[in-house]
């Protein structure tokens, strides 16, 4: 597989919403969307996304998104009722994040039969390359791709999961042609570049711009 194409490798974006790491072991899942990639692009037509019901109250933090409201995730499904879906999505392929260890850190802490085949980081890579502020949704503007977030995912907003899946979906391709613009990268390039490990069981979650 590392010697092919990097966008002939299945891959598919992450982004969840949380309660926020101050809650450490007992930090729940507020929203969560899956953007599986195809020849490189999201393929928004399989994209997953949902609320998720946490199944206690969840107080009103300020980097807590507007619409993740009591009233609201008390109507959205468990995580358990979902978890068949994102294995589906998830297993066997390479989950890609935008400092994905924090998603897949509290995914992987709830849903612990999860079994990617690796983590791929859109701002690893982006570290290799001269932006001053690697954001999501700073390098969203510095690399022009507001007009395609406002078509794809025009009903969602930043810091929302599917927004944010999607953005990161459509950066990594943009990242690849500025770190590598004369040919396709294999895979296995991509990998040493945007990889990151897998942890092995519990720890403490890492904070959102470490």
């Amino acid at each position: 597989m590392g010697s092919q194409l990097w966008h002939a490798t299945e891959i598919v974006a992450l982004d969840l919403e949380g309660s926020g790491a101050q809650d450490r072991d007992h930090e729940a899942i507020l929203e969560v969307a899956v953007v599986p990639l195809v020849h490189g692009q999201p393929d928004l037509d399989r994209a997953f996304t949902s609320l998720v019901n946490p199944g206690r109250p969840i107080p009103q933090r300020p980097w807590i998104s507007p619409g993740l409201t009591d009233a609201v995730l008390t109507e959205a499904p468990p995580l358990n009722a979902i978890a068949a879906q994102l294995a589906e999505l998830m297993n066997g392929r390479w989950v890609l994040g935008h400092n994905v260890k924090v998603d897949w850190r509290l995914l992987s802490r709830h849903l612990p039969d999860l079994r990617p085949a690796g983590l791929l980081d859109t701002l690893s890579l982006a570290r290799t390359m001269d932006f001053p502020d690697r954001s999501l949704s700073t390098l969203v503007e510095a690399l022009r791709l507001r007009e395609a977030m406002i078509a794809a995912a025009g009903g969602s907003q930043p810091h929302r999961a599917y927004w944010d899946t999607v953005a990161t979906a459509y950066l990594l391709p943009k990242l690849i042609y500025r770190l590598w613009p004369k040919k396709p990268p294999t895979f296995d390039s991509l990998r040493l570049a945007a990889s990151v490990t897998v942890p092995a069981g519990p720890a403490d979650q890492p904070g959102l711009f470490d």
